[in-house]
Order: C-alpha cells, then structure tokens, then sequence
C-alpha cells in the first residue's frame, strides 16, 4: 500500500464506505471539498448522510466504480463527462482506494484498483495523516475509547475550541460519528485492533486503557502493550489512566489520572457519589480541588473517561468550569448506554460492550440506576469466535450484577467457525456462575424468549458489538400491542 496520502485534490474511493470508522473518514473529506466516492452493499443513514454533502455512493461494488472521476476530454478539450462540482481532474487520473481490514484480496474493488496501479490506503493512513494535519488529540485504549473521545471532542466545541471529531459512534450533538470544525484541533479516536495505533503521531495521547481484546489479532497481551508504548513514543504528551496497573508500569504517561486519590495523579477525584441520575465528583489537580463535576453518565468508567477529559481541557488552557459544563451536558454516544425506549414500564438499553470487563462495568451501571425492586435483564450476543473462546473464564464471571441472562449465539464478525466455542457452551459455562441463564439459538427466539418473560419494571440491557439490537423495535412493538394481536 502507498504510504503518502494526497489532500490536494486528487479523489478518494471507499470500499465500504457505510462503516462506521470509514464513512466518519469519508464525512471529512467530502467536506474539505475533495471528491469522495465509496460503495457499500447494505446502504443505511451514514451513506445517506454522506450522499447529501456531495459524496457519490455505489450499491454494488465493481471494478468500474473506480473510473466515477475520470474525465474524458474532446478534442477541443472539453470534458464530456465532469462530475458536477468536481474540477481541475486528469484525464487519466485515478482515485486514491481507501479500505479496512475487512476487505481481503479477493474483493473486485480491490482487485481493479491494484490492476489499475491506483494508491491504495488502510484507513487508517487516513486517519494519520488527517492526525498530522491538526494539533490533534488522538484517544486510544481497549475500552472507553469511543465515550472518551465524544466527551473531548464535545467539551472542546461548548469551550468555543471548535474541533474536528472523529469518533467509532454516532453522537446526537453533531448528528453523526463526524464533525467539521474551523480551529486547528482534532479529536480522534484511535485504534489497536489491527496495529495501526502505531501510524498515529498525534500532539496529545490517550490511553484509558490495556488489555487484550482481540485475540484474533494479538497472540498475548505483550505483543497490545508493544503497540500502546510506541503509540505513547510518537505523542508530544500521553495522558494516561493509572488505575490500570499495564498503563501505569508500562507506559509512565506524562500526565496521570485516577479515580483513586492515594495513586497520587495528576488528576483524580474524591467525594465520589454515584447515584441513578449520573454521578457527582470532586476533581483535584495536582492536589489542588478544582471543583464539583456532574456527569449525567453512569458508573466510575464513565468517570474515569470523563477525568481524562478534564486533563485534556486543562492541558489546552480550558478554564474547570467551562469543562465542567461541557462533560455535564454530554448525554453519551449511540449504543454506549442508550436508552431505545420505555414500554409498559419496561426499560430498553442498548450498549456496544463485548468484552468481558466491558459488560462487568455495564451492568454495574445498569445496578446502580435500577430500583430496588427491579431486574436488570442482560441479553447478551459474543462476538468473534475467538474472543468468546479466548476470554470464556471471563465471560463466565461478567453478569453477577444481572438478574438473569438470555444467550445467543456468536456474531462471526467475518471468522470462519471452526467448532471450537458456540453460544451454547458460553451459555453453559455462565450458568456454573449464574442461576437464571437462557441459550436462544437465534434472533427469532430471542424476541419470543423476552417477550414471554419480561415484565413491567424490567431494565433490559442489549450487550454485543453485532447485529443484537436489531431486534430491539420489534419487542417494543410487539409489546404495544394487545395481547390478543400478539396471540
């Protein structure tokens, strides 16, 4: 792959451009007025969103979607075929061919851009090189990234910095996973799935966190904290949470914080009450207090991302009660925590966690906002075979804080399944830990399992990072109905 991304004006093409990492790329491009095309199979409201500011987006993928820029001129030198709002094109200019780690050799795409000698891009040199554009805040860790990243990039927009957002979640504040901002800063969040952390050089890092995740990827913790102290050598400064014991012997981060006053951060926090409405706090700074913050987030991981929010602000010169505004305004990103809907005093929450601390710290939230009286219901989808394998002790240890469990099977994700885990055996390893435990097969019984069995004052949580939510409208609209429209 070329290693020298082109902003001058040359075109960009995305293979599938609808995901969630790419289309934010695609959003920032298009709106830097460069030309952007992309294909993606399943179009949604991202590549709707994208097609309303001039990116043009391709239902199928083919190796003749990539010629959408090129000019073909008369013998006068008039161009036939010029896009509208696209100038100053070669006639035999090809695009620069932007795509993830999902995409392998075999897609036509990617095969005709290699034939066709066209720069060809992970998304993440993207996402570098925009990085080296700005003075940027690039938020990396295994959990936490996402929420860390949209508290940042909204504290900084409520301060007046106007930011550029990148982020893995849509957040309503700015409408989507994207924002364009006019100022030299950039809010980014970076990933250490597939390696690439090390391709970022970002002015300030952030690390919430690390531990191993994707198996897939990674044979051993090890080999992530490699990635994270790299990353951490190419940042002008790295704040880093020292509750997590790797990043706090590991990495020595130039700023620290922590949720425990006796680790002696930079930041950390005392008077900590967690309550059903969010969660109220004392920050201090360098042992001075600087003030009360109110989140409206649950749970100490929300406030350990909101403290790293707080080192960035103060890091850039923010005055503590324009931050403490900012992150107490924040309502969240999509699918962190998410409310979908109240049905017959029955409460829907939709939540990306996936990885057994994830869920841990999720249900604890979701314990903490429930009443006494009701139930916290997790229903659960693995993802990756080879997380749920990897981590199948843990997952069997992550809902103490459930009231009971409901399984289905694993989300591929895009790994072939080679019969060594199913939901089944998760299901059955849960229940050596957890008396009310449910294996559903398939979405289908999912939704006949919950709507046999929930019931008014339920705080139903839908975990995974795959297609589970899915079927969250449809057990909210089975519910609305009478009972005999159902029967």
């Amino acid at each position: 792959m070329s290693n020298s991304v082109d902003f001058s004006g040359r075109p960009f093409h995305f293979i599938g451009i609808g995901g969630i990492g790419m289309s934010a790329l695609a959003y920032v491009l298009t709106h830097r007025q460069l030309p952007v095309s992309g294909s993606d199979l399943r179009p949604n409201h991202i590549t709707k969103r994208l097609e309303s500011i001039g990116a043009y987006i391709f239902e199928r993928q083919e190796g003749s979607n990539l010629r959408f820029f090129t000019s073909e001129i008369d013998a006068n030198g008039v161009c036939l075929n010029k896009q509208e709002g696209i100038t100053n094109l070669e006639q035999t200019i090809m695009p620069q061919v932007v795509c993830s780690t999902a995409i392998n050799s075999n897609n036509l795409e990617y095969k005709a851009a290699t034939e066709l000698g066209c720069p060809i891009f992970h998304r993440s040199d993207v996402l570098a090189a925009l990085i080296s554009d700005y003075d940027s805040i690039a938020v990396a860790g295994t959990h936490g990234k996402t929420t860390t990243s949209s508290l940042v990039g909204y504290m900084l927009l409520q301060a007046g910095l106007d930011p550029t957002i990148i982020v893995g979640g849509e957040v309503n504040a700015w409408q989507g996973n994207a924002r364009i901002g006019k100022s030299q800063y950039l809010v980014a969040e970076a990933d250490e799935s597939d390696g690439s952390l090390v391709k970022h050089s970002p002015k300030i890092g952030i690390i919430t966190n690390i531990e191993l995740d994707h198996p897939d990827h990674y044979k051993n913790l090890e080999e992530v904290v490699d990635i994270f102290q790299t990353f951490a050598q190419q940042c002008e400064i790295t704040i880093g949470c020292i509750d997590c014991a790797t990043v706090r012997d590991r990495l020595k981060p130039t700023i620290s914080y922590s949720l425990d006053k006796s680790l002696d951060a930079d930041y950390s926090v005392t008077n900590i009450d967690y309550h059903a409405e969010g969660t109220t706090a004392l920050v201090w700074e360098k042992g001075k207090a600087l003030g009360v913050l109110r989140l409206s987030l649950l749970g100490d991981h929300n406030l350990s991302n909101a403290l790293a929010a707080v080192a960035v602000g103060r890091t850039l010169g923010v005055e503590f009660g324009d931050i403490a505004k900012g992150l107490g305004d924040f309502v969240g990103a999509k699918r962190r925590f998410e409310l979908r809907g109240e049905v017959n005093g029955i409460t829907f929450i939709d939540d990306y966690a996936h990885h057994p601390s994830e869920i841990r710290v999720t249900l604890a939230a979701a314990k903490l906002q429930a009443q006494p009286e009701q139930r916290v219901i997790a229903v659960f989808q693995p993802h990756r075979y080879s997380r749920t394998l990897t981590f199948l002790n843990e997952f069997a240890q992550s809902f103490a804080h459930a009231d009971a469990v409901i399984l289905t099977d694993i989300y591929s994700a895009g790994e072939t399944d080679l019969g060594l885990i199913s939901g089944e055996q998760l299901a059955e390893e849960i229940s050596k830990q957890h008396q009310q435990v449910s294996y559903q097969p398939n979405l289908a019984n999912v939704c006949d399992c919950l709507l046999q069995r929930l019931r008014p004052g339920d705080l139903v949580l839908f975990l995974g990072a795959g297609n589970l939510n899915q079927v969250i409208p449809e057990i909210i609209a089975a519910i609305r109905q009478p009972a005999t429209a159902r029967s």
